[in-house]
């Protein structure tokens, strides 16, 4: 499981992207973690847009926790309750 960091905005995103990419590389079913996040930005929001994407290109299964209230507003705030990330998290 990925925990992902308390704070997913342009200031950690780089980080947290290597660290994202490494683990999705090495697992097959793709166990993402977010009840941790209490900030996010749209550069975080895109990061998680972008990683769900690539898990899925790649053919693999992906297991989201999503409590995150902060995500869920996030992704509504930018109209992405359509988009891919809306099958894991309840918006």
């Amino acid at each position: 499981m990925f925990d992902l960091p308390t704070q997913l905005t342009i200031a950690q995103v780089e980080e947290c992207k290597a660290e994202l990419l490494t683990y999705i590389d090495s697992h097959d079913v793709i166990g993402l973690n977010s009840d941790k996040v209490e900030k996010i930005d749209t550069v975080g929001t895109q990061l998680l847009l972008a990683a769900v994407t690539y898990i899925a290109a790649q053919n693999k299964e992906l297991i989201w926790l999503c409590n995150s209230e902060v995500i869920q507003n996030s992704v509504q705030q930018l109209g992405l309750k359509e988009a891919l990330l809306t099958q894991y998290i309840n918006v």
